[in-house]
């Protein structure tokens, strides 16, 4: 029996260079989808897949992130006295319980996978999600099981490692890090045999990229901790994974049901603001409106 995911690292301490100036001051993870922050999207998938700690791996000017998972003690009582008791309500709801979240300085910026290994500490020797913080995956079905609840759901058959990956076009494979199936594929569990990143069209050994969702064991972290530097000459996640794979390690490809959006990219971000608001109760009919309007 594969032992449970209760830990899921969040590394949240990059610069969102992709989306300056915006984010000279506000970091990308707080940029507003509708009425939350991008970020709080990530941290439900990850609450609603049962992970019981999120640790968030910060950086320099990423205080706002603490902040906003801690009480704002003057700001919910001003909406009481003002009989906004929904907001405060919601903000409640929305707060961590104590002790479930925690949050470790990167101090330099070496990489994805030096920014897990980071969390090595406290995942010690248990397997344990990571989730890319500026990539929002949007259920298929608003009432049915996130991403990561899907991948927890196939790791409780195979256990091993698994990656979240989707379809893509053939001509768009080379944008992304691809999967190299082993065998066949039937059904959404793919055995993998590798990892390509950007392949040419020619070269690409499936259409499966990689979403930036991972269930890991902790053979993968300690491998992090001799990792040497790679691509941009940072540490590099995919790296210790394919070390992993290479000494027999079990890893699966999963085929969520969903879409995904980087919000790490301008067009990425208003995608995912405009999906969100056409399924946001209170502005889906305004929202259809005004892009009908657009469209005139």
């Amino acid at each position: 029996m594969s032992s449970k995911v209760r830990i899921a690292v969040l590394p949240v301490a990059g610069f969102g260079t992709r989306v300056l100036p915006a984010t000279k001051v506000v970091p990308k993870e707080m940029l507003p989808v509708v009425d939350r922050p991008a970020l709080q999207y990530v941290v439900d998938e990850a609450l609603d897949a049962g992970i019981e700690h999120i640790v968030f791996i910060t950086g320099r000017n990423k205080g706002a992130i603490e902040d906003y998972f801690d009480e704002a003690y003057e700001l919910e009582q001003a909406l009481v006295t003002k009989n906004k008791t929904d907001i405060a309500d919601e903000l409640k709801r929305l707060r961590p319980r104590e002790g479930t979240m925690s949050f470790i300085r990167q101090q330099s910026a070496r990489g994805l996978g030096h920014a897990v290994w980071c969390a090595r500490d406290i995942v010690g020797d248990q397997p344990f999600a990571v989730l890319l913080p500026d990539v929002i995956v949007k259920a298929a079905n608003p009432s049915g099981p996130g991403c990561l609840k899907q991948m927890m759901d196939a790791y409780d058959d195979v256990g091993g490692n698994i990656i979240a990956v989707d379809e893509v076009p053939e001509a768009e494979v080379s944008k992304y890090g691809v999967i190299a199936p082993k065998g066949q594929i039937e059904g959404p569990l793919i055995a993998m045999s590798g990892m390509v990143e950007k392949p040419s069209i020619e070269d690409a050994p499936s259409r499966y990229k990689i979403t930036g969702r991972y269930i890991l064991q902790p053979k993968v972290m300690e491998l992090l901790a001799t990792q040497e530097t790679g691509a941009g000459g940072e540490v590099q996640l995919t790296d210790a994974m394919a070390r992993a794979m290479e000494s027999g390690s079990p890893f699966h490809a999963f085929a969520y049901e969903g879409q995904d959006y980087d919000c790490g990219s301008k067009l990425g971000y208003f995608e995912a603001v405009l999906a969100h608001a056409l399924d946001h109760p209170e502005i889906k009919d305004g929202a259809r409106a005004l892009i009908k309007a657009a469209q005139v």
